[in-house]
């Protein structure tokens, strides 16, 4: 507190310069050296904005600091100074020299609150830095995490634990033993982002694009035939209801929800008054005993979209459409533990034996793909919606984050949907 003071009351700071002093005044444009004196301006730039120092802790903000030392939730209301208050604890922690971690919703909050706050902290010898300047596995990241105070953003933070935790050598870890940390907005980041799970994944290989390219086409003409279905349930349930028929539009309506629920017309007459109200009303109805009746409802469908659980399920119905033109066990799985004891029952020769197990598990593997691709082409066509939860620049898919909007650049889809 008595540093901010400092800072406020006066446009220039006079101390003995320190070692430190000496090594930040060759970085810092705020530090200059005069002989043995050490001179620290109060204005610098934050993210490339100019700033003047112009605050100092009020006494309320030191009990929030006290709160947040003690690792518990301080709800502050916008305009109460949460960054100036988070100073606090930052500082106290950091005096260890096991580090501190300060966890922001996105990069421009972390850059500009790592610059904004820094000289607080430099002027008593601690370091600051931001993980989000520095490119991953890097040696400036590395660097960012020896940092006694690091800012950066939950994603970053999060990606580069799980990185270190497929790292071959302990040289090649950037985080250190894990100390103190502050999040910056927890119910965001605790509840809602983390419904998104963070999840390491590789390039697609490329012997899957066969089976891609094969069965592109015909999920195509699935979802243009399911898109019909929905459509002609989607009439009827509004013909039904509007007769005062609640209860077969409702289960017509309950059909044009599993087939696509985000469907624009569907979405719309879902927004009059008492539709929502009835096609919730029916799929409680259907969903009672653990879903015992909703096979009548999706036993017309060509697939079933459970919207909540983000999952695609291919129907009866679906399975039959796609394997026309092929045989009936072209998307059906062996079962290995079966197959195996029968082929052991025949009394074939070793080898003989070695060559059916291997064909037996040749057959798994390449369905089990194919139905892999099926079920990935199913969720990129029925779930993702262009320019809503993805966007594509220059000629690449950019995911768009659902909470804030922004373009989350160097993320992928998990489990090669792209």
């Amino acid at each position: 507190k008595e540093t901010a003071r400092r800072f406020k009351e006066n446009t220039e700071i006079r101390v003995t310069a320190t070692p430190k002093d000496r090594e930040l005044s060759a970085q810092k444009p705020y530090i200059t050296l005069e002989g043995e004196t050490s001179i620290w301006a109060n204005s610098w730039s934050a993210a490339g904005k100019p700033i003047t120092w112009d605050m100092i802790h009020y006494d309320v903000q030191l009990i929030g600091g006290m709160v947040l030392h003690s690792g518990k939730i301080a709800e502050m209301q916008t305009g109460e100074g949460k960054t100036l208050v988070a100073t606090l604890p930052l500082y106290l922690n950091a005096l260890t020299g096991n580090g501190v971690h300060l966890v922001t919703v996105n990069d421009y909050l972390a850059k500009r609150d790592s610059t904004w706050k820094a000289p607080l902290f430099e002027f008593h010898g601690l370091t600051v830095e931001c993980i989000d300047n520095h490119q991953p596995n890097s040696e400036g990241r590395k660097k960012a995490y020896d940092a006694d105070i690091t800012y950066g953003t939950n994603n970053e933070f999060g990606f580069d634990y799980l990185r270190d935790n497929m790292a071959h050598a302990p040289g090649d870890l950037v985080q250190r033993k894990h100390n103190y940390a502050i999040v910056d907005e927890v119910d965001s980041v605790l509840v809602d982002d983390a419904r998104t799970p963070l999840i390491i994944s590789g390039p697609v290989p490329q012997g899957d694009r066969h089976e891609f390219n094969e069965l592109k086409p015909k999920i195509e003409n699935l979802v243009a035939q399911q898109r019909q279905l929905a459509t002609t349930f989607l009439t009827n349930a509004k013909k039904l209801i509007a007769e005062g028929n609640t209860k077969d539009g409702g289960f017509n309506l309950l059909r044009a929800y599993r087939a696509l629920p985000k469907n624009k017309a569907l979405i719309k007459f879902l927004s009059e008054e008492g539709v929502k109200q009835i096609l919730q009303k029916t799929e409680n109805q259907y969903m009672q005993d653990n879903n015992r009746d909703m096979h009548l409802v999706d036993e017309a469908l060509y697939f079933v979209i459970e919207e909540k659980n983000n999952q695609v399920e291919l129907s009866d119905n679906g399975i039959k459409y796609l394997s026309q033109g092929t045989d009936d066990n072209f998307f059906l799985l062996p079962d290995i533990g079966t197959e195996i004891a029968r082929i052991e029952k025949q009394n074939l020769s070793k080898d003989e034996e070695a060559e059916e197990k291997e064909k037996l598990f040749q057959d798994f593997s390449i369905k089990s793909e194919r139905i892999h691709t099926l079920t990935q082409l199913l969720k990129a066509y029925a779930l993702f919606e262009k320019d809503v939860e993805y966007v594509i620049m220059d000629n690449k898919i950019m995911i768009v984050d659902e909470q804030t909007g922004r373009i989350m650049d160097g993320r992928r889809y998990s489990d090669g949907l792209h």
